[in-house]
């Protein structure tokens, strides 16, 4: 077996959670227009932090072997909701903002792409049911 995750959701009271991921802990909430107190971040966009953050630690690290050294890298991702209920994500995209000097763009790339074909779980899961698109922007420092 190649392991598990397991996370909790503690009730706070009217639509509040506390989740706990390991030792981290995250309060989800609805916001005020849906009934909540908007004490903490709304679990759909959670969805688009856990593919930040999962293509990111693949991007970097590829970078790194690649000995390409980058000063930043910022990630965005939109997601575009249906109309209709249950409401889900149908699109994703993202945008790999990378800053430093003479960054190649052969190599992003080949980061980036190694990431959303072949390491992220989170994109491969994603993939299935989500078009997704992205976009590499370099600043030059």
């Amino acid at each position: 077996m190649a392991g598990k995750d397991v996370v909790t959701a503690k009730w706070l009271g009217n639509m509040a959670f506390e989740g706990e991921v390991g030792n981290h802990r995250i309060i989800i909430d609805a916001g005020k227009n849906g009934g909540g107190e908007d004490r903490g971040t709304r679990p759909k966009a959670l969805m688009l932090l856990a593919l930040a953050g999962c293509t990111g630690i693949d991007v970097v690290s590829i970078l790194a072997k690649m000995r390409v050294e980058v000063e930043n890298l910022d990630i965005r991702v939109e997601g575009d909701l249906t109309e209709e209920f249950p409401k889900h994500y149908h699109s994703m995209h993202v945008i790999y903002e990378f800053t430093g000097k003479g960054l190649p763009p052969d190599k992003l790339q080949k980061a980036v792409g190694l990431s959303e074909d072949k390491y992220c779980g989170v994109s491969a899961v994603y993939k299935k049911v989500i078009k997704m698109t992205s976009e590499i922007r370099i600043i030059e420092s």
